[in-house]
């Protein structure tokens, strides 16, 4: 096993051996360090007062049974809990959830894909792991795991306002699709209110964006993430509005960050908490600058099962590792306000 420095911050780095967690705290802000072999350089700190800290998650999937299963294909690797083991979403997001309490978020975000099928019994066991800690400080936005039987529980746009920014969590579901959509009046909504706003806007969803000009964008109707138009729609509004800073998303289970075409800000995807690497996101909030701080799950027994998730869809040729992960610029790295 190779040591992997799985997330860095300004004053933070954490580093990952198979089960064996290295955290190292109390370090110099864009100060280069070597520990084990491994050398790394600390975020910059935005400059002036850090005015709050939150948190999010996505693809959280309580009540799924299989990992790595494709449709009706026996190919995988498909992993399951084992009989004496509890539910591994289960697992999982008790271990996020712990994590991000110990620092004390002013909100949790959760973009989408509560559940694996949107069923009552699956709404409550998300519900009892995240509201039951956070409580009014949980926001919630569907995926589209939630709604592929028409469901409407936790649909609709939110304004959120934090000390020094707005969060804009939009709603990206299409009812029985995978794929996403913004309509053009949440458009014409996130524009009225950036345009109004004091502060940076932070935008969020759960579908992520189509951008042009990459290798795998060719434009498409069946576009796994955002319709086309409305990802280019995002960007037009964001072109316009220089309070908007970036967009967020989930639904792909992977880290990457991209630039939007028109208006240059970040187009990020997080990845998901149930399998590997098993993330959840903090953001800290400067007066002069976002930081975005991705931390792997490390609980014992949700390092373990994702562990065992590494290389799911290897016999269809993917190198999960390597995609989930991504870079670790794209899981820590700072969004400068325009």
């Amino acid at each position: 096993m190779t040591i992997e420095l799985t997330t860095v911050a300004d004053d933070l780095a954490v580093l990952h051996d198979g089960l064996a967690v290295t955290r190292l705290h109390d370090l110099l802000p864009a100060t280069r360090y070597e520990v084990a072999g491994v050398s790394f350089t600390t975020l910059a700190r935005p400059e002036g007062e850090l005015l709050c800290r939150f948190a999010t998650v996505n693809d959280v999937h309580f009540g799924e049974v299989e990992a790595g299963r494709v449709g009706d294909h026996p190919e995988g690797p498909i992993q399951r809990a084992r009989p004496d083991e509890p539910p591994y979403p289960e697992v999982m997001n008790r271990g996020a959830v712990a994590e991000m309490a110990a620092i004390d978020p002013t909100v949790v975000v959760v973009k989408g894909d509560l559940s694996q099928d949107g069923l009552p019994e699956e709404w409550d066991a998300f519900e009892h792991c995240y509201r039951s800690v956070f409580g009014d400080r949980l926001r919630v936005v569907r995926g589209n795991h939630d709604a592929y039987r028409g469901q409407t529980g936790y649909a609709g746009d939110q304004w959120i306002r934090v000390p020094g920014l707005a969060i804009a969590l939009l709603d990206t579901v299409i009812p029985e699709h995978t794929t996403g959509r913004i309509l053009p009046e949440q458009l014409d909504w996130l524009e009225t209110l950036s345009a109004e706003s004091d502060v940076p806007v932070l935008v969020m969803g759960h579908h992520q964006q189509w951008i042009a000009g990459e290798v795998d964008s060719h434009r498409s109707e069946g576009y796994f993430g955002l319709h086309p138009d409305a990802s280019e729609g995002l960007d037009a509004v964001a072109a316009r509005q220089r309070s908007i800073i970036g967009y967020t998303a989930g639904h792909t289970h992977r880290h990457r960050v991209r630039r939007m075409t028109e208006s240059g800000v970040p187009s990020i995807e997080i990845g998901c908490v149930k399998d590997f690497p098993g993330t959840w996101a903090e953001y800290r909030v400067y007066e002069t600058g976002v930081m975005q701080v991705v931390h792997r799950v490390s609980d014992p027994a949700a390092l373990a099962w994702s562990e065992r998730c590494r290389h799911l869809y290897a016999d269809f040729g993917v190198d999960y590792e390597s995609y989930a992960l991504g870079t670790l610029e794209e899981r820590c790295c700072n969004i400068p306000l325009r």
